[in-house]
């Protein structure tokens, strides 16, 4: 299991921090805005971690530096959200750019109000989709 999957596993900010450079990026379908800097990002996608009742990675392909992680997991009651993860990586093997990509549409417009609730006082509301 890669250091990514790990860190949804254990919903840890430790371990997402750990497979972090310094200045990595975060882009999402359930962010208005792209979050950055290896501690806020490790936040973000533990607690963004812990909304998953289950997570399933169904396929990969890599491509030089870039990898692409096909998931399947369910929130809010057993609710099935689609997606795929982007994961750009330096010479050091840590990650610099993540795209998550999440489906479908209703889902990810809970998913990004759930995480702001969880993250008020962390980020500001401007990052997330309005009610």
């Amino acid at each position: 299991m890669s250091g990514w999957q790990d860190g949804f596993a254990q919903q840890s900010r430790t371990t997402f921090a750990a497979e972090f450079a310094d200045d990595i990026v975060l882009d999402a379908t359930a962010l208005m805005a792209p979050i950055r800097g290896r501690e806020l990002v490790a936040t973000v996608m533990a607690t963004a971690s812990s909304i998953y009742e289950t997570l399933e990675f169904t396929e990969s392909a890599h491509a030089g530096s870039t990898s692409y992680l096909q998931w399947r997991a369910t929130a809010f009651g057993g609710l099935t959200i689609r997606g795929i993860t982007i994961l750009d990586r330096d010479a050091d093997g840590k990650v610099t750019s993540a795209a998550i990509h999440h489906r479908p549409l209703p889902l990810v417009l809970r998913f990004s109000a759930e995480l702001r609730d969880r993250l008020s006082g962390v980020l500001s509301a401007e990052h997330f989709v309005a009610p």
